[in-house]
């Protein structure tokens, strides 16, 4: 008979507001799933308390314990997640020949807003497409003397909907709900893919944000939004397991902690058979994991051992990069982040940035959303010119602290 669709994945909200409710997926296995489930929780802002995996190498069996909000949308969730696993019959290889196709691009359309500015509109703006689920692959944003503001946003649909006339007006609906009589004109198109390409070369990014990208061994501790090193203890161990390399993590506890963790092994093919993370205190967390090569055998090669350890350690430490720099006269934010290689970026980014300036009061005269290819990784980076007005009524310091503290989930 086998597995239900329905019973793919099976949710089991809490009863009590802040108890954690339970998400089971049983499904067949493969490289990466394990960080795909959890970018998805990531993205509908779930608190991972706990999880259990177990797997055989063909079909998986993962645990959740996940604390959600009054607002999260645990129907939707559920969808998304089921449409994460693998067909069930690849675990057969009925499908093999069709796992293997990459899939379809999405299609890119490019949303035009021209508003009247105000505090907190590009966020406002930015919540309801995320809401609807619109994923912003890029974004350019310009401010005008005359207080008018021109957003672009590059998109594409989870939905996969935005082609049709009814998807564009639900999100003109939502748009012109949230921006009220600031809205002067909004349009939607289909673009080609080109216009989210990947740009080349670091040529023009400040080294406050490149240095380090390539170099895994820097880290300076006194550097603002950067966790210290013997904050993350990570060992590994060949003679616990007869086939399986053990991974020991612990360190602090940030949002989107698990997913850096899968999408690194995920990044490296590397295999989980068996794994277990807990938090204690909301602060500390513990993960073990059993894991391999695709070839079936333990990590034995020391070389192998270091490079794995070196990223681990390097995406707990800075899963994202930070700074807050002088472009002459002004002040501009920078962000970034490493992307999969998959192509999927960190969910959310451009959402909590843009929530902590808000909260702090502090106006956006420009945004860009850009990738970038730096060594032999691909990046992802925004960069926010501030509003000074008058001047930067909030000190420096204050501001990239609270951009991290957002990202980090420390608020």
């Amino acid at each position: 008979m086998g597995i239900l669709y329905d019973d793919l994945v099976i949710v089991r909200q809490s009863e009590k507001e802040g108890e954690p409710s339970v998400i089971t997926v049983n499904c067949p296995d493969k490289t990466g799933l394990g960080c795909d489930l959890c970018r998805i929780i990531l993205f509908f802002g779930l608190f991972i308390d706990r999880v259990d995996v177990s797997t055989d190498g063909k079909w998986c069996y993962l645990l959740f314990w996940v604390v959600g909000k009054p607002t999260t949308r645990w129907g939707l969730l559920k969808k998304r997640l089921v449409e994460a696993c693998p067909s069930c019959s690849s675990a057969s290889g009925i499908s093999f020949y069709t796992e293997l196709q990459p899939p379809k691009p999405p299609d890119v359309f490019l949303l035009k807003l021209c508003c009247y500015d105000r505090r907190g509109l590009l966020h406002d703006v930015t919540e309801v497409l995320c809401e609807l689920e619109l994923v912003i692959k890029k974004v350019k944003v310009s401010t005008t003397p005359e207080g008018k503001v021109m957003d672009l946003f590059f998109i594409t649909d989870t939905r996969e909907l935005l082609h049709t006339k009814k998807r564009q007006q639900d999100t003109y609906d939502r748009l012109k709900e949230v921006t009220g009589n600031a809205l002067i004109n909004c349009d939607i198109e289909m673009i080609g893919p080109e216009a989210t390409a990947c740009s080349q070369g670091p040529s023009f990014l400040p080294h406050e944000i490149t240095d380090g990208m390539l170099n895994l061994e820097m880290l300076d501790e006194q550097q603002s939004g950067y966790l210290p090193p013997d904050s993350v203890s990570i060992t590994m161990d060949n003679l616990l397991s007869p086939g399986h390399t053990l991974v020991q993590i612990v360190c602090q506890d940030h949002k989107g902690l698990l997913y850096d963790i899968m999408r690194t092994l995920k990044d490296y093919n590397i295999q989980i058979s068996y794994g277990r993370f807990s938090t204690k205190r909301k602060t500390e967390c513990e993960l073990d994991l059993f894991i391999m090569q695709t070839d079936g055998k333990k990590i034995v090669d020391p070389s192998k051992q270091s490079a794995l350890r070196s990223r681990l350690w390097m995406e707990l430490c800075r899963p994202l990069r930070v700074a807050l720099v002088s472009r002459g006269p002004d002040t501009e934010l920078l962000v970034a982040n490493p992307v999969e290689l998959s192509g999927k970026g960190r969910p959310l980014v451009f959402h909590d940035i843009t929530l902590a300036l808000k909260m702090l009061k502090t106006g956006i005269f420009s945004a860009e959303i850009g990738r970038h290819m730096i060594g032999d990784r691909e990046w992802e980076v925004y960069r926010v010119l501030l509003d000074e007005g008058d001047g930067l009524s909030v000190p420096r310091e204050k501001i990239e602290q609270a951009v991290w503290k957002m990202l980090m989930g420390w608020e």
